[in-house]
């Protein structure tokens, strides 16, 4: 099974973050990554650039609006994730435990990956997904 851990902080969090050495925090969070190489569970990892960056498409109404960053009303922003190849949601919460990224107003958030094959199988657009994986590579 695939898990999502999604770091999420506050914006003030955020703030502090500033205080922190970047070559510091790249070398904590590079220990961490290491160990998740080291005991083979690391599918994908990536931090997420400032949400200051990005843009919202609502479809509350009949035409999407696009709003620019940074979002409007919000308590906590996603500032990265990793994907983790692991056999339970308990093992998943061991590793979230030892994130590198803590203190007040961080969470990691944990959400297993649902896979292809738990959609209906004779349905025509999970066929299609299929056919792309296995010429891609991706199954």
């Amino acid at each position: 099974m695939k898990y999502m851990l999604i770091w999420r902080a506050t914006d003030e969090a955020f703030e502090q973050m500033g205080d922190v050495d970047f070559d510091e925090m790249l070398a904590t969070v590079g220990r961490f990554n290491e160990e998740l190489i080291k005991a083979g569970v690391l599918v994908a990892a990536e931090g997420l650039a400032d949400a200051s960056e990005g843009v919202v498409v609502d479809h509350s109404s009949e035409t999407p609006i696009v709003t620019d960053g940074p979002y409007g009303e919000t308590k906590e922003l996603f500032a990265g994730f990793y994907i983790l190849r692991l056999d339970s949601i308990e093992e998943a919460v061991e590793w979230a435990k030892r994130t590198p990224l803590t203190g007040p107003g961080f969470k990691t958030e944990i959400r297993r990956v649902t896979t292809i094959d738990e959609f209906p199988q004779d349905n025509e657009w999970v066929q299609k997904e299929l056919a792309w994986r296995k010429a891609t590579n991706q199954l």
